[in-house]
């Protein structure tokens, strides 16, 4: 009887082990499921959690400029879908250049962006450029208008046949952003043509504005939206539109283009919003679709419209790269042909 006691105690005791080792192992496997489990529902938040704090919209120009008022404009509304601010910092000098260097020297995290409009990008078609388009990632091209040779209303200029007239005779001064950009190109362009243009930077956007109300400058070359306020107070009046096609706004109707005159120099001001090459793909994205929103925001479109823009200004992601180079392009040849 003992033996057969012993027995049964001996097998008991096998079994319970062997509950325990399987126990043990089931155990072990479901941590490290666990575990794993853990460490993947970790990593993920990195990217999904973008943004998490206010990102840095930086405009290479001073307050009061249309880049400036883009940027406040395009900032409130992509607060309310990215759920985090988007402060305006103005970083105004060198054509834009200051405010880009400080983008192109911050991390290419996507908590920095930043405003890049035609005349600092003309610095690109530059013999030695300050930078190049693969530095940065055009998220979307926002808005586009004529630019445009404009007077003083109650001035000796009443029409382009006007002013080409007396350009022929003496040299007159015309109010640029500054050296080598958009306005630059074009004036230098039309004093290959046998016109007496000379280019005369103003870094401040009011200053340049005025410019031709207090006979610091003869013309000035700028936009419609920015010199909106000018225009309606019947201020100055437009001579001339760098455009290839009629302008398809009513209150410029008669005023000629460019092209309708053989002058074969548009260069469109355009403004750009760009992050920093090397920007992960999946912020870009984010960032990029938000601009989608704005652009279809009753209050952008409502802007545009204020800006005397371009209606069908906004341009994607995915055709904003092939947009920039074709501008590169027309202002690279327009230089070349200047120089004949």
């Amino acid at each position: 009887m003992r033996s057969n006691d012993s027995e049964q105690n001996s097998c008991k005791t096998k079994i319970k082990e062997g509950i325990r080792a399987k126990v043990r192992g089931l155990t072990t496997s479901c941590g490290f499921v666990l575990g794993l489990f853990m460490l993947m529902a970790g990593a993920s938040p990195v990217h999904a959690a973008f943004p998490d704090h206010p990102i840095d919209f930086i405009v290479p120009w001073g307050a009061g400029g249309g880049a400036d008022l883009l940027g406040r404009t395009a900032s409130k509304i992509m607060a309310e879908s990215l759920k985090v601010s988007l402060p305006v910092i103005n970083v105004p000098g060198a054509d834009g250049m200051v405010g880009l260097t400080k983008l192109l020297t911050s991390p290419a995290d996507g908590y920095s962006m930043a405003i890049l409009i035609g005349d600092t990008y003309a610095l690109v078609a530059k013999k030695h450029p300050p930078f190049t388009l693969d530095q940065v990632i055009p998220l979307a091209i926002m808005i586009q208008q004529p630019s445009g040779y404009w007077v003083n209303a109650d001035g000796p200029y009443k029409t382009w046949a006007d002013l080409e007239k007396a350009a022929k005779a003496k040299t007159l001064t015309v109010a640029v952003t500054g050296f080598g950009s958009a306005d630059d190109i074009t004036t230098r362009y039309l004093a290959s043509k046998g016109l007496k243009f000379e280019s005369v930077p103003y870094a401040s956007p009011g200053l340049r504005y005025s410019s031709i109300l207090g006979g610091n400058s003869d013309v000035l070359y700028e936009q419609t939206g920015d010199v909106r306020s000018y225009f309606d107070s019947g201020k100055i009046r437009p001579l001339l539109f760098f455009y290839p096609h009629p302008v398809n706004i009513p209150a410029f109707a008669k005023v000629p283009v460019s092209s309708q005159l053989g002058y074969d120099v548009t260069l469109p001001q355009f403004r750009a919003i760009v992050v920093r090459a090397g920007t992960p793909p999946d912020r870009v994205k984010i960032l990029a679709d938000a601009l989608a929103q704005v652009a279809k925001d009753p209050s952008f479109k409502a802007y545009l419209d204020q800006q005397y823009a371009d209606p069908n200004s906004y341009i994607p992601l995915a055709g904003a790269h092939a947009f920039m180079d074709d501008w590169l392009k027309q202002a690279q040849d327009v230089i070349a042909r200047s120089k004949k």
